[in-house]
């Protein structure tokens, strides 16, 4: 086993937003030297970090150039240049999770259709080149209201997705290539994290549910476990695995899933990275899902996922109609709330719908933290000063 602890070794980390802040946490537990490359010159995770690099994720020379100076690159954003993680993957750089595994995942279609070539079980959905040709499938009635429309990439925290009711909404639409889903009616959006390492060790997280904001498309609130049944449970673990043996990534892997009315379980897509399902593992698991990502690219024995107590993740951000200098109002109430753990992610300026932290609440009684969790989400704001 290299030496990780207390030595030479460099751990890359592409991107220093509030994921790799809290990655960082591990690896200072753990004394591993860390490099951290983010085009923001505030970026969360430049504290935290033993170097830090200012610099473009999408520029080939920028990212090959950092990826030499370390002995393993790994990331908390897909938005990154592939072909420079290939080159040095080539070269001899191990990067984990690899460019064929962020090169599936970075394009929604190409994503999609991974999933029919391994069975994998996901929504109906057409791809497009362009955005008018959905107009002329609808006239084919290949298509029909409603569906969901997702931009094939750089979509995330909502953007890039839209439920499409009618002909309306299709204007203003980015032009470029695209799918559209059928509408799920579906009774949970579930998620499961699943950690794979080097050497092909696995192991799951419990399976949470997820409330979203029904305006901005961005979870509210992550509920662990799942208010199912053991059976679907077991079934959206056993789905998992097995996007994550056709994927052969190593690190983590958030599955977000639908269950649907008779309990099947879709498969909606996929994150290479630790996620924001994961983050309440933080306080209420024996390994949150940061120590395991570190295990699982450095092929250490993967941690314990159970969770010690129940768990609700409250995502704080950016109150609507506020914007400039953050205030975070009433933290002092909720620092008072037994079980409950704010999270700051260093972002110095709010607007509407950022993402500016999250709150934990813990509790032998997943009710109860539900309704810890409800009362938080209505004592704290996120506007500015």
């Amino acid at each position: 086993m290299t030496d990780y602890f207390s030595s030479q070794f460099k751990l890359g980390i592409l991107g220093g937003g509030q994921l790799g802040k809290m990655l960082l946490a591990e690896t200072r537990k753990f004394d591993i030297h860390t490099v951290v490359l983010d085009p923001s010159a505030d970026a969360p995770g430049r504290l935290a970090c033993n170097e830090f690099i200012q610099g473009d994720l999408k520029d080939f020379d920028t990212v090959y150039n950092f990826g030499k100076k370390v002995d393993v690159l790994t990331f908390e954003i897909e938005l990154i240049n592939v072909d420079a993680l290939e080159r040095l993957e080539k070269e001899g750089t191990v990067v984990y999770p690899s460019s064929k595994t962020i090169r599936t995942i970075q394009n929604k279609a190409v994503q999609k259709l991974f999933y029919v070539d391994h069975n994998i079980p996901t929504a109906p959905f057409s791809r497009f080149a362009y955005v008018h040709e959905i107009e002329t499938a609808l006239s084919h009635e290949s298509i029909s209201f409603p569906f969901v429309w997702k931009s094939a990439q750089f979509g995330y925290d909502g953007k890039g997705v839209k439920v499409i009711k009618n002909a309306e909404d299709l204007k203003g639409l980015p032009k470029g290539e695209c799918i559209t889903e059928e509408k799920i009616a579906f009774k949970n959006e579930l998620a499961v994290i699943v950690s794979r390492s080097a050497s092909g060790e696995m192991k799951t997280y419990p399976v949470v549910e997820m409330e979203f904001h029904p305006e901005a498309n961005q979870v509210e609130y992550v509920i662990c476990p799942a208010r199912i049944s053991e059976e679907v449970a077991n079934k959206a673990r056993a789905v998992a695995l097995k996007v994550s043996e056709a994927f052969e990534h190593v690190g983590l892997l958030a599955v977000e899933m639908f269950q649907t009315q008779d309990d099947e379980i879709l498969v909606n897509e996929v994150a290479p990275r630790p996620h924001n399902s994961g983050h309440y593992s933080i306080e209420a698991s024996y390994t949150s899902q940061f120590e395991q990502h570190i295990r699982a690219i450095l092929n250490l024995p993967l941690g314990n996922t159970d969770s010690k107590v129940a768990g609700v993740m409250v995502n704080l951000v950016g109150a609507e109609g506020f914007e400039g200098n953050v205030c975070y109002e009433n933290i002092d109430m909720v620092l008072n709330m037994q079980g409950v753990t704010p999270h700051i992610y260093g972002k110095s300026t709010t607007r509407p719908f950022r993402k500016m932290g999250h709150i934990t609440v813990v509790n032998e009684s997943i009710d109860k933290a539900r309704q810890i969790a409800q009362n938080v989400k209505s004592l704290i704001q996120v506007i500015s000063k």
